[in-house]
């Protein structure tokens, strides 16, 4: 009866890890005051562009483009906007009135709407992974699971970040949109097993980097409401910025006449698939910022002709300026995770607690899913288990009974599966490297993104690594308040995540007796990719690209490793420390701002 119980609950962690129903569409809160609070924010169709005769018409021009309204990019662009005029183009909606991206309730039903106007975009890897990228004005602090966390001082270091400047813009940010987290008694339980296998010693309630066990900070505040990126535009400079969404850039514009080519501007479409030209200044120091993230920049540069040669002549893009390593060596943290159901309701709970180990792995947890019954027996289209499973089996061998069987258990989900937990295991720097490329020249679609997990062997033991501690971790005494974990119930959970369809990878029959098996074929994503515009390759130390004049990249796609056990308060900062930088290099000034 148990293991029937095991098999019917082993499909939720699809739910979790994939969650792209067709289903559902995003619902409008009543949060109705934000026009008043952020009235430079207006649609794209609203935009007056220059007219035809001229290069910029006479009419207004801007001294910082930022193209992309995410992590990255509002507190960039609002930073900018204290002393100079900043337009900023967002190719989504806004998150204010979206209870869907509003509330930790309803985390993933954001996730879950794989509409043209969802405020997450996904795609699947060529792995045979599920992903997403943010398609809303906050970027991935709109979808994400909240956590917040900083990172080592190790790593401010190692990347050449001025420390004095990054401990001035991760306040900055802090004080505005992040709290401390409610720390249910699942994460409690979570926190006290950590320390109970060893990984110490438990650091408390921080924002740093510390080995050892710790809960960190979050986006959602004590109400369960997420407070985003696009908050951070509260402190723009009201009178000096511009804020357009459903503005979806096309490519960049470049000046050919000198020895290197001059970004001068954007174009971009509106929602009504009119097409714009917005110009920077011919001021010295007025430049593009491309903060579209580590799939939107890479995608950008290579559609505006900055790129391998061959490549983009085969799309009959024009090339700008030649550059073999864009869209190179990207990565994503690769996540396992193993599905902990309980013996009583818990409260739901995202990212609070994680043990950051000296093994290459982060172990963190979540709890609880509100799921509706009707969105259980759902049918929930191309990640249907029906479908996500079987896509990559033989077509002689899906048959009508397998198809059958799958949707039987499909509908069997109880409703108590969304009461457990899940313990992640997440590699903290991953070696295995991929590619972006593009697919076509239609801004709008998803390029074509390779992320190899585990093809570098080191990845591979610091997974094994990660199950182990976790194997450790359901068994340990904080646990046994929430559901009994003997050994033979761990190969359980570890059989429910095999069967599970929570990637496009086959599985095989020794993925419980190997776990390096296991591993390859239960590899999800906690969304942390990065790279395609790497330092040194792509843009210099001051995220210039190289090769062109007046274009800069600030964003994840210029990082070798994701920060921290989690990317979104380095990002954050990165916007605030780049736009002060920029203003103090400009203005030839050392003084802080404030604000």
């Amino acid at each position: 009866m148990k293991m029937k119980i095991y098999k019917k609950l082993s499909l939720f962690i699809f739910l979790f890890s994939s969650c792209l129903a067709t289903l559902i569409t995003p619902s409008h809160g009543d949060d109705k005051d934000w026009e008043t609070r952020y009235p430079f924010i207006r649609r794209a169709s609203s935009f007056s562009s220059p007219s035809p005769s001229s290069s910029n018409g006479g009419e207004k021009t801007y001294d910082y483009i930022v193209v992309g309204g995410g992590t990255a990019g509002c507190p960039l662009a609002a930073t900018l906007s204290q002393k100079y005029n900043v337009l900023l183009l967002e190719r989504g909606g806004v998150p204010f009135t979206n209870r869907n991206v509003s509330y930790l309730s309803n985390f993933h039903l954001t996730l879950a709407d794989t509409s043209d106007t969802s405020s997450s975009q996904y795609f699947v890897s060529n792995d045979g992974v599920y992903n997403a990228r943010g398609r809303v004005l906050g970027g991935g602090t709109s979808i994400n699971a909240g956590f917040y966390t900083r990172a080592s001082a190790s790593y401010v270091k190692r990347v050449g970040w001025d420390a004095k400047l990054v401990n001035e813009s991760y306040p900055w940010v802090e004080k505005q949109i992040v709290h401390e987290p409610m720390f249910e008694p699942w994460q409690r339980a979570v926190r006290d097993g950590l320390l109970d296998v060893g990984i110490s010693p438990d650091n408390g309630f921080t924002y740093d980097h510390l080995y050892g066990t710790k809960v960190g900070g979050t986006i959602f505040d004590k109400y369960g409401r997420r407070h985003t990126a696009a908050e951070l535009l509260a402190s723009a400079n009201p009178n000096n910025i511009d804020v357009l969404i459903h503005a979806k850039a096309q490519k960049i514009i470049f000046d050919m006449i000198g020895k290197k080519p001059i970004a001068v501007g954007v174009v971009f479409n509106d929602e009504n698939g009119v097409r714009h030209k917005a110009f920077i200044s011919r001021r010295h120091g007025s430049e593009v910022i491309v903060t579209c993230g580590a799939i939107g920049s890479p995608q950008l540069l290579l559609l505006s002709g900055i790129g391998p040669k061959a490549d983009l002549e085969k799309l009959n893009i024009s090339v700008v300026h030649e550059n073999k390593f864009v869209g190179k060596d990207m990565s994503d943290n690769p996540m396992n995770a193993i599905y902990v159901p309980f013996n009583k309701p818990v409260k739901q709970s995202l990212i609070e607690t994680v043990g950051i180990t000296k093994k290459g792995v982060y172990i963190e947890a979540s709890s609880g899913y509100g799921q509706s019954k009707d969105s259980i027996t759902c049918h929930y289209g191309i990640a249907s288990a029906e479908i996500g499973q079987l896509s990559k089996i033989p077509p002689r061998q899906r048959t009508h009974e397998a198809i059958e069987s799958y949707k039987r258990n499909k509908k069997d989900i109880p409703y108590e599966a969304f009461h457990g937990g899940f313990i992640l295991s997440k590699i903290a720097k991953p070696k295995s490297k991929g590619e972006l490329k593009l697919i076509n020249t239609n801004a709008d679609d998803n390029p074509s993104v390779t992320f190899n997990y585990f093809s570098h062997t080191n990845d591979l033991k610091a997974c094994v690594n990660g199950i182990r501690i976790v194997e450790k971790l359901v068994r340990s005494k904080s646990f046994l308040n929430f559901t009994q974990c003997d050994n033979k119930t761990v190969d359980k959970l570890l059989n429910m995540s095999v069967t599970a369809n929570v990637n496009l990878i086959p599985r095989h029959t020794n993925d419980t007796v190997s776990l390096e098996q296991f591993c390859r074929d239960t590899v999800i994503t906690i969304w942390h990719y990065h790279g395609g515009c790497h330092v040194g390759k792509v843009v210099n130390t001051d995220y210039q690209v190289m090769g062109v004049h007046r274009l800069r990249v600030i964003d994840g796609s210029t990082f070798d490793q994701s920060p921290g056990t989690n990317p979104q308060a380095t990002v954050m900062m990165m916007g605030r420390y780049m736009g002060v930088k920029i203003m103090r290099e400009r203005s030839g000034k050392g003084e802080g701002l404030q604000g």
